[in-house]
């Protein structure tokens, strides 16, 4: 049997791109809390645990883009608990909504005690990342699997709009910043 093809169909080809399921820009990673980790109050340091977030929140981020990102924000950090010498940080990210050019990731570290198994969480945060090419499409919408997600993801726009305010905000302080050496120089 032959197909036929009419010759006045019009092709529809649209720009908008193809959601992307929540899962597939999740990263996770695992981390033993070893001495070098600690601060004076023998925790982990916050700064530590901010560069591991971002590195491993950044990967999230190009698994959707698939180009370069550069991190804009880190929003709502919440130290819930702190971690401590033999606890393992269980890192998780993945993308909880987009823009044009501009994308949220949504990060969690789960501390487990390996002495005797319990589980805590330990951070939360939000970080935008913004692709360092111009686009000419949006960005895909990520499409929640889990309930998880779903709560996550249905916050963005709120937040995002949040810091939209402020960014307005912060472009008056910096307006009052002075560049001026504070000692004098003459």
């Amino acid at each position: 049997m032959e197909a036929e093809y009419s010759t006045n169909e019009v092709i529809i080809v649209s720009t908008e791109p193809t959601p992307i399921n929540c899962n597939k820009t999740l990263i996770v990673a695992n981390h033993r809390v070893f001495q070098p980790d600690l601060n004076e109050h023998q925790t982990v340091f916050g700064g530590k645990i901010l560069s591991l977030v971002d590195d491993s929140a950044s990967i999230s981020a190009m698994r959707l883009t698939r180009s370069t990102v550069v991190t804009a924000t880190f929003d709502h950090i919440n130290f819930i608990a702190p971690f401590h010498l033999n606890d393992s940080m269980c890192l998780e990210a993945y993308v909880s909504g987009t823009g044009h050019r501009s994308l949220e990731v949504f990060a969690k570290i789960i501390g487990e005690n390996l002495d005797t198994g319990k589980r805590f969480v330990g951070f939360t945060a939000f970080i935008t990342f913004v692709t360092a090419e111009k686009r000419e499409t949006p960005l895909p919408i990520v499409v929640p699997q889990t309930d998880e997600q779903r709560y996550i993801c249905s916050g963005y726009l709120q937040r995002a709009e949040a810091r939209k305010t402020t960014r307005n905000e912060q472009k008056q302080l910096l307006d009052h910043v002075s560049l001026h050496f504070p000692w004098p120089v003459d």
